[in-house]
């Protein structure tokens, strides 16, 4: 036993050192510990180690509750700790230092800490868990700090901190008034008025979508990688690549999580996996701790800051990430095996402006139930056609939540993700656009869980729109500005296709209820309010904008090949009115709590992902 593990450790070293190589110029900094390098990239199981120290004599202690003398911990710079797993404790009263490690054997270290702290030591072991959630909540509030407050101090315009401006209360609460004045004054041709804009805002926002879809469906990605470029692409040229894992309460998900991690297809040497867990979530850290099986992840603690939200997390990530590339996966996610490959081959092929790519979406439980069926249309619309489209015609593209590929570098001058916006993706893919750099969409795909639950969907769904809201107002600020920078196609289609989506979300219901009272109750006074043409022209709005979200839908099964969908496109008109439900939702969480993060459960399915994963060319 103690021969084997020992075998891994020097494994590790050697592997660890080859990282370095890979790594460069950062190597000073990008340094592990064997026993780090042993358990982060798969070398040893975290219970075979703490069965080989048992039996060495090291029997574990809880950090956690140990009597702390936080002027030691104050000399230590949390990525070291982190990185080399120690922490000191307190003085013995011999005078030597108490020290927890989760090595005990390393000499290296024990020599450096020596000549650090110039006094005698003394190792004891814990785990290497309980140390990096020690040195990160006691030591990485300046990074915490950073990830909430960086994008507010290097770029205030384009924060969330402020959900409605004064000007904008000023405008909204004027048009209200405006609009409250004129329907006293003159209720009947102002009734008849927000009728016929509501109905034709609504057709205008349907057609829009179907001509984007119809953009997307007729021009071939023309950055796509082909598979005999994959297999030529040289090993050794390939760069470091960050893959940032972001979780809550994902403890049922971790072991998923790792085997859909292994699939990839990249040197294990340049892969830099961060597992970002927020200070509070003990149960995922458990999970970790109690795999029965090698990890090939490096766990980050992000410390307990508000608002918390994943953008936060990500933010407090990015400090630890060394990749020249960086991608952010979900705990459900199971990309493309060569989606790292194709990724790093696109952007050498792409002008520099291209900072960022966005892979589709997709799910491996399309067919579980009638949800994740209408879900999983939405998504081949949407990541296959609708994204295509904004690309073609060089629209501000929003990005999805996942399988977003950046160049790391630009991503920090970009000042990364809002942590008060819930839908910091879509928020940073407009902010790349109004930075005059582009969004570029890869032809891979990573297949996720749809959620199958109605009020869990509910929940996400509500956060999502209310993040368009967010969105929206951030990037409205200032309307003349924005044109200015995006150009006057790229601001209506950011008007239409961000505002658009979440008003006419909020319009569906109101525009289906005048439709049936007119339809199916027959009551007189809607007669008496409105002119027959008033009437046929809503209608037909009404009608047509229907039977054209219809067509969208039933385009998406195409390229997928999903056929035995497309009768449910059918059913988008409910569909629309959950939307509509989660809508008003997230509106009013949006005036009285815009920076919480409903949280969506997920791993709630019954199928597996390992048999669905498809490529696409």
């Amino acid at each position: 036993m103690n021969r084997c593990v020992l075998h891994k450790m020097n494994e590790a070293a050697v592997f660890a050192e080859d990282k370095l190589i890979a790594v460069g110029d950062i190597a000073d900094t990008y340094s592990y510990a064997p026993i780090k390098a042993a358990l982060n990239f798969g070398f040893l199981q975290r219970k075979e180690y703490v069965a080989f120290l048992a039996k060495e004599g090291y029997e574990l202690i809880d950090v956690r509750s140990e009597e702390m003398d936080k002027s030691y911990i104050e000399e230590c710079e949390v990525s070291h700790m982190n990185s080399f797993l120690y922490l000191p404790l307190r003085k013995l009263p011999t005078g030597e230092l108490l020290i927890a490690v989760a090595d005990p054997f390393d000499e290296k270290l024990a020599v450096s800490l020596t000549v650090k702290f110039k006094c005698p030591l003394k190792f004891v072991a814990t785990s290497d868990l309980d140390i990096t959630w020690m040195a990160h909540t006691m030591r990485g509030g300046f990074f915490v700090k950073e990830a909430v407050f960086s994008l507010m101090k290097k770029d205030p315009d384009s924060s969330g901190l402020i959900t409605f401006t004064d000007s904008q209360l000023y405008f909204l609460f004027g048009f209200i008034g405006l609009t409250v004045v004129l329907l006293i004054l003159f209720f009947k041709p102002t009734f008849i008025a927000i009728n016929l804009f509501s109905s034709v805002f609504f057709l205008f926002s349907i057609l829009f979508k179907l001509y984007l879809a119809l953009t997307g469906s007729k021009s071939e990605l023309h950055e796509v990688v082909s598979k005999e470029e994959i297999k030529n692409v040289n090993e050794a040229t390939l760069p470091v690549y960050t893959i940032l894992l972001p979780v809550f309460k994902e403890d049922k998900l971790i072991r998923k999580l790792i085997w859909n991690l292994r699939s990839l297809d990249y040197p294990q040497a340049k892969l830099d996996v961060k597992l970002l867990i927020e200070e509070v979530d003990d149960k995922t850290l458990n999970a970790v701790r109690n795999l029965d099986f090698p990890a090939n992840f490096e766990v980050i603690v992000c410390p307990a800051h508000q608002p918390q939200t994943k953008p936060k997390a990500c933010n407090y990530g990015l400090h630890f990430s060394r990749g020249e590339y960086l991608a952010i996966y979900d705990a459900e996610d199971v990309p493309d095996s060569d989606q790292l490959k194709k990724v790093v081959c696109q952007f050498r092929k792409l002008p520099e402006e291209f900072v960022v790519l966005q892979g589709a979406l997709n799910y491996f439980n399309k067919n579980e139930n009638l949800l994740t069926r209408m879900f999983t249309l939405e998504y081949s619309y949407w990541f296959d056609y609708m994204l295509t489209g904004l690309e073609t015609m060089d629209i501000p593209i929003p990005l999805g939540g996942t399988s977003n590929h950046f160049k790391l570098k630009k991503l920090i001058e970009l000042g990364a993700w809002d942590p008060f916006n819930v839908t910091e993706d879509a928020d940073l893919g407009l902010r790349v656009y109004d930075k005059g750099l582009k969004v570029g969409v890869v032809n891979s795909t990573t297949l996720e869980e749809a959620n199958n639950e109605f009020f869990n969907w509910i929940r996400q769904r509500s956060r999502w729109i209310k993040g368009y809201m967010q969105t929206y107002l951030v990037h409205m600020r200032n309307p003349a500005k924005l044109v200015r920078r995006v150009g006057w196609k790229g601001f209506f289609g950011f008007n239409f296709f961000i505002g658009g989506t979440s008003f006419t979300f909020l319009l569906y219901p109101i525009l289906l209820g005048f439709f049936a009272m007119y339809l199916i109750f027959k009551w007189t006074f809607v007669n008496k309010l409105f002119p027959d043409w008033v009437l046929y022209i809503s209608i037909f709005n009404f009608i047509a904008g229907n039977v054209l979200m219809i067509y969208v839908n039933m385009l998406a099964v195409f390229k997928r090949r999903y056929y035995e969908l497309i009768l449910f496109s059918a059913l988008n008109p409910i569909y629309w009115l959950m939307h509509s439900r989660a809508a008003y939702k997230g509106l009013w969480q949006l005036i009285t709590k815009p920076f919480y993060w409903e949280k969506t459960n997920h791993g709630l399915s019954k199928l597996s992902s390992t048999s669905q994963v498809v490529t696409h060319d």
